[in-house]
């Protein structure tokens, strides 16, 4: 049997789960599949990037997944974009297929299907979103393509929130995206119905709270999309307020479980994976909390 090989370039990744759900949905299915980290260290990230593509694609892989903070610039170095990753301007996972290196985003699947099972009825008329990067990007095309009324962005970088609202305008009505700076957070969160933290606060490498964590209320929904810590700052905070918070697992499976489809043509379990990523949190002295 052939073996599958696939996997994940990233900064800050050694602690990531994608290779253990890879590999043991792999082997449910009865395929033999290989699942390697490469944990890129700044400030060689670019030039990394580049080397990184053309040595697994020399060496036969199957694809790559791609995060932080790779998930725009890996876009320059692709011959294909499916019509999603073009739309969202952003990519998490590489196919090399037919000598050429085609681009997918499933990030904007997994937080679809991630939001379904834990906020069914959630108000979505206005919602804010903290950071404009690549999975803020997939996050905010999501919310827009699901029906969220009126979406304001977040980010310390005024560039790259009007880069992405732009974006964004040219799918969707204009007037339904905003930008704010970080100073706007009290005004923008005390109208929001909920608030999306897509940047990467929240994480072991960046801790602590993407916003105040005074501006959270009863009434509030929360979804941070950092998994690990499983129980951030933020949507500790967020509980103790009476908001409804939900974490990151359910869209880290189900982006996952798409990228594992591409890579083997097989569809995966994804109620076994979102058993397994659990007693893989539980191992770390966490679980997850929809």
């Amino acid at each position: 049997m052939s073996t599958c090989r696939c996997g994940l370039i990233g900064t800050g990744i050694g602690a990531s789960l994608s290779p253990a759900l890879h590999r043991v949905e792999a082997a449910h299915r009865g395929l033999a599949l290989d699942y390697t980290l490469f944990d890129v260290d700044p400030p060689d990230t670019r030039a990394a990037l580049g080397r990184l593509l053309a040595d697994a694609e020399r060496d036969g892989f199957a694809g790559l997944n791609i995060t932080h903070p790779f998930k725009q610039q890996v876009i320059e170095l692709l011959d294909h974009l499916s019509p999603q990753a073009h739309a969202i301007g952003a990519v998490n996972t590489v196919v090399f297929r037919d000598g050429r290196r085609h681009g997918h985003n499933t990030d904007a699947h997994g937080f679809t299907a991630a939001f379904r099972d834990g906020l069914p009825d959630a108000a979505t008329g206005r919602v804010v979103q903290l950071g404009a990067g690549g999975a803020g990007a997939a996050c905010a095309y999501a919310q827009l393509r699901m029906g969220a009324g009126h979406l304001t962005v977040v980010d310390p970088d005024a560039g790259r929130r009007r880069t992405l609202a732009a974006s964004l305008a040219r799918h969707f009505d204009a007037g339904r995206v905003a930008v704010a700076a970080p100073d706007d957070l009290p005004a923008v969160v005390a109208e929001a119905d909920g608030v999306v933290n897509a940047s990467p606060v929240g994480m072991a490498a960046h801790p602590g709270s993407p916003l105040p964590t005074a501006l959270l209320r009863r009434g509030l929904w929360v979804v941070d999309i950092v998994y690990m810590p499983v129980e951030t700052e933020l949507l500790r905070a967020a509980r103790a307020a009476g908001a409804r918070a939900v974490g990151g697992a359910g869209m880290c499976v189900y982006q996952a479980a798409a990228a594992f489809r591409l890579f083997t043509g097989h569809t995966p379990d994804t109620a076994r994976m979102l058993r397994h990523l659990d007693e893989l949190l539980a191992e770390r002295g966490n679980h997850h909390a929809a």
